[in-house]
């Protein structure tokens, strides 16, 4: 079950178990707890919150050329094309 962790930390049951699971020492944490006014500090007061950083995004300097990319795309494109006409809709 992909949402597992959530489930289990979000505690529908009792939400004052609820723990996060990042802090200072574990900054790979899923589950990050927000007060009130940090929230209505932001821009916006948006809930569009962001603490992991996305490693992948992280090396820029080395993507692939734009040809092999655009490849890549329609690769994907074709396969998922392909998946969709199997199922007869």
């Amino acid at each position: 079950m992909h949402l597992k962790d959530f489930i289990t930390c979000y505690c529908a049951d009792n939400i004052s178990k609820r723990q996060e699971t990042w802090s200072e020492e574990n900054s790979d944490g899923r589950w990050k707890k927000f007060t009130y006014d940090e929230i209505i500090k932001r821009d916006k007061t948006n809930l569009d919150i962001t603490w992991i950083k996305d490693e992948s995004l992280a090396d820029l300097e080395n993507l692939p050329e734009p040809d092999e990319l655009a490849q890549d795309i329609i690769e994907n494109l074709e396969e998922a094309l392909n998946i969709i006409r199997t199922l007869n809709v």
